[in-house]
């Protein structure tokens, strides 16, 4: 990458795709490992596929498909920062056909819970259909046995060790089963999350002298608590209900060690700092969906989903003297309670023969109530509620958000032929955003986004496809309040803007996929562009004769684009089929206007690439699987501009191995060591005097931090 611009490696990527594409269709024509489903480009995995591995949960059936690791990385299902429940773009799974209405809870999380004696088969669906609950680059389906009609149980138990020494165990456990027609999962676990990060910061004046060093120990314990529960209930032949609850809670201590070394001093001299602070947090959903198939082959759908998140962190500085006494300078209080409440509903029924249309609606309530209380030392009186210091006026501290949505839409499928499919929507989309408390504002606000997902089998095994999808990026409804200032131990706060908007984003997408004949893998291209609109990046938020302040706002209009390519692919062509490579590489590159200098950029933090290669070796004879996976980010160029500073980051590749035995009585026992070279990250930031026009520049910071290396066991089976 450093021999040549990165302008000419996103052009040859771009001419990489229709290459590779006719070189795919040059190649001979064979049948393909597994069996298509009804002549369309579904591919089916049986429970007998995966027997060789001797898996022991669906997760691990799952891993199984070639192409899924590397293209989606293990992340399916929603996000827990998915704008709504229409469920388009990204990967999607689905279990029995039905999606699980839920975000904190949904699929992915149960696919650890359910056994592999009781998965009947795995079905790749390639396509598109009115008759899916969810839309997605590629689906997922887990078809259950009958064999779930019997009750059993998955468990894990893990033990993770940390680079600072610390051992911390934890659990998982579930159930499930069918009880005179009721299915359910139930789980409950408790996971370590422990963190220890050293880092080391130097940084030097504007004209080059030394300034000062700071060695810093920050150190989190906490463990996560889940419980959750996953209902299904078939009412009649042809109508049925499901109910997902959830509750999660974790106290998220850190503990931070500061030596700091003032090197503009003779002798230098060094002061200790130290901050406690505790945090609570907790977590709850409740989501549910109810279907009814109507004798004409209508169908009416309604999914729900209520959950809240409750936030309370504090931070609590002590300047340590030489003797151990403890004199607090920073008390800041964080409180926030983010809630959801959507409901959506539809009708699909066919058309003319091949096609189909979904009606349908969703109304979203989304709610954050915020609060901040900062301390400092001063003349004034200690408040209890401030940590015994002076209280401080902080702008916008104390506010309540909430947007209104209401989005009418409909989804027209259309089997153009055997070999080819058209996927359009049309939605319409109405909000109102209002922001009371401290700062009053009131906004309301449209927008229309069409999306089309079209899809052409070459032949079995190939697939092209082609997307156009217009959406509406989810706010961060922090960015409209005061909050914590977690990037800069110079600063405590950091300053909402309550005039956001929505951040609008077309994306075309081109590429093509291929899975190689008698399994031996998939190879994947794509190129894509997109348009963004209103980009939320800093912006200034100065009050007239006020200090300079930013926050995140609007900064106008800008471009993305780039390729990926991934290939998951068994070396039985040098005589070693057992084993798989796994690649994955993004070349990428954007341009928008900096708000602050005028100059024309890249997007803040945005990569020019990253490069992931591993592999895995199964050794079935002794049921034994081990396997590394190296990531590395393509650095240069990655900035972040504010209004008095510009941050570049850098750091080093991500190296993770791990080595998995299954005894014969189907318990897995795992070895794990993440960051195995401790992935050392580093940030350079330059301080300009006042605001970045002024090019002068007061300081320059060159802080690195290790992701301290994480080794692990983990037993787990099912009974």
């Amino acid at each position: 990458m450093n021999r040549f611009s990165l302008a000419a490696a996103v052009r040859r990527s771009l001419l990489l795709a229709p290459v590779l594409s006719i070189s795919i269709l040059s190649a001979p024509s064979l049948i393909h490992a597994q069996e298509a489903v009804d002549n369309s480009s579904n591919i089916v995995y049986p429970a007998s596929y995966f027997e060789q591995w001797a898996p022991v949960t669906a997760q691990d059936m799952l891993n199984r498909i070639p192409g899924l690791s590397a293209t989606m990385g293990g992340n399916f299902g929603s996000s827990n920062n998915s704008r709504g429940l229409g469920g388009g773009g990204g990967n999607q799974i689905l279990i029995n056909g039905k999606r699980v209405a839920g975000k904190a809870n949904e699929a992915n999380s149960q696919l650890a819970r359910i056994s592999a004696s009781k998965v009947e088969r795995i079905d790749l669906i390639r396509g598109t259909s009115t008759d899916l609950d969810v839309r997605g680059d590629q689906i997922v389906n887990i078809v259950l046995t009958e064999a779930l009609t019997s009750q059993s149980y998955s468990y894990e138990i893990n033990t993770d060790r940390y680079a600072d020494g610390h051992v911390q165990p934890g659990g998982k456990f579930a159930v499930n089963g069918l009880l005179n027609g009721l299915s359910y999962v139930l789980s409950a676990e408790m996971e370590p999350r422990h963190d220890y990060r050293p880092s080391f910061e130097s940084s030097v004046l504007g004209d080059f002298s030394a300034n000062d060093t700071i060695s810093e120990d920050r150190t989190r314990d906490q463990y996560t608590n889940t419980i959750a529960a996953n209902l299904g209930y078939e009412l009649t032949l042809n109508s049925s209900a499901r109910l997902n609850m959830l509750y999660s809670n974790f106290d998220n201590d850190v503990v931070v060690n500061r030596n700091i070394t003032n090197l503009r001093t003779n002798p230098v001299s060094t002061r200790r700092e130290r901050e406690e602070n505790p945090g609570r947090n907790s977590n709850w959903e409740i989501g549910g969906d109810y279907e009814l198939r109507l004798d004409n082959s209508h169908v009416i759908k309604t999914l729900f989903i209520v959950n809240e998140r409750d936030e309370n962190t504090t931070r609590e500085r002590f300047a340590v003297a030489a003797d151990g006494t403890r004199n607090k300078d920073l008390f800041l209080n964080s409180d926030s309670v983010y809630s959801e409440k959507i409901i959506r509903g539809s009708y699909s029924m066919p058309l003319l023969s091949g096609q189909g249309v979904e009606i349908g609606a969703e109304r979203a309530q989304t709610t954050l109530d915020s609060a901040l209380r900062l301390g400092l030392p001063g003349a004034g009186a200690g408040s209890p509620n401030h940590g015994g210091l002076t209280p401080q006026t902080v702008s916008n501290a104390n506010s309540t958000v909430e947007e209104i949505r209401v989005e009418p839409f409909v989804v027209h499928n259309w089997q153009i032929s055997p070999r080819m499919s058209l996927e359009s929507s049309l939605i319409y989309e109405a909000s109102e955003i209002t922001q009371t408390g401290d700062v009053f504002n009131k906004r309301d606000f449209s927008f229309v986004k069409p999306s089309f997902d079209w899809r052409f089998d070459v032949r079995q095994g190939l697939q092209l496809r082609g997307t156009a999808t217009k959406s509406v990026r989810q706010l961060s409804f922090s960015d409209f309040v005061a909050s914590s200032d977690d990037r800069d131990n110079d600063a405590a706060t950091m300053a909402g803007n309550a005039n956001l908007r929505q951040e609008q984003v077309w994306n075309f997408n081109i590429g093509s996929e291929y899975r190689l004949p008698n399994d031996a893998g998939v190879i994947e291209a794509s190129v894509f562009y997109m348009e963004h609109t209103d980009v939320i990046e800093r912006v200034d938020v100065t009050r007239q004769g006020g200090r300079p302040t930013s926050a995140n706002g609007n900064i106008g209009d800008g471009n993305m684009y780039g390729f990926n390519g991934s290939a998951s692919v068994r070396l039985g062509m040098i005589g070693v089929p057992s084993v798989m490579l796994i690649s994955r590489l993004e070349i990428k590159t954007s341009e928008i206007t900096d708000p602050f200098l005028g100059i024309d950029r890249r997007f803040q933090n945005y990569e020019r690439g990253r490069f992931q290669l591993g592999f895995r070796h199964d050794l079935n004879r002794y049921r034994v699987t081990y396997g590394m996976n190296w990531n590395n980010r393509y650095d240069g160029n990655i900035k972040r501009y504010d209004i008095d500073n510009i941050e570049r980051t850098s750091g080093e590749p991500n190296v993770t191995a791990y080595l998995e035995y299954i005894t014969p009585q189907n318990i897995r026992i795992r070895f794990d060591a993440r960051n195995a070279t401790n992935n050392n990250q580093c940030r350079e930031r330059t301080r300009y005097d006042g605001r970045l026009t002024s090019g002068v520049i007061t300081e320059i910071e060159s802080y690195c931090f290790d992701a301290a290396r994480v080794v692990s066991i983990k037993i787990n089976g099912t009974f």
